[in-house]
């Protein structure tokens, strides 16, 4: 049993690779200060360049669960989402509502995958 991990922190690796499948951790912005679809948009560039990293892509997916500190930004997060996910390889995905561990982030998202 190998398990690869990439950028590994004292706390918590963002990515783990076992099996064939990719694991993130859960991504926020680095800019808190951007409104809803900002900092969906650079957590998704996160997510892309980790999986890009690993060895896989958007296309290969498997889980997408999205946390957001307030669904009355709902509708805006889901504007940048549908704009970023591939067609045709759309995941199965949940969204929450949650208390994220810094009150500044909006959307936290978690992302396994397949390698390409």
């Amino acid at each position: 049993m190998q398990i690869k991990r990439l950028h590994v922190g004292k706390r918590l690796s963002e990515t783990a690779i076992h099996n064939e499948t990719v694991y993130l951790a859960g991504q926020i912005a680095e800019d808190t200060t951007q409104d809803i679809e900002g900092q969906t948009r650079e957590v998704l560039a996160h997510v892309d360049r980790l999986l890009n990293e690993a060895g896989s892509d958007k296309t290969c997916i498997l889980m997408c669960q999205i946390y957001i500190a307030d669904m009355a930004h709902f509708a805006g997060m889901n504007a940048v989402y549908d704009e970023w996910v591939a067609a045709g390889h759309t995941p199965p995905r949940a969204t929450v509502e949650a208390k994220l561990a810094n009150p500044a982030c909006l959307v936290e998202i978690v992302v396994t995958a397949a390698l390409r």
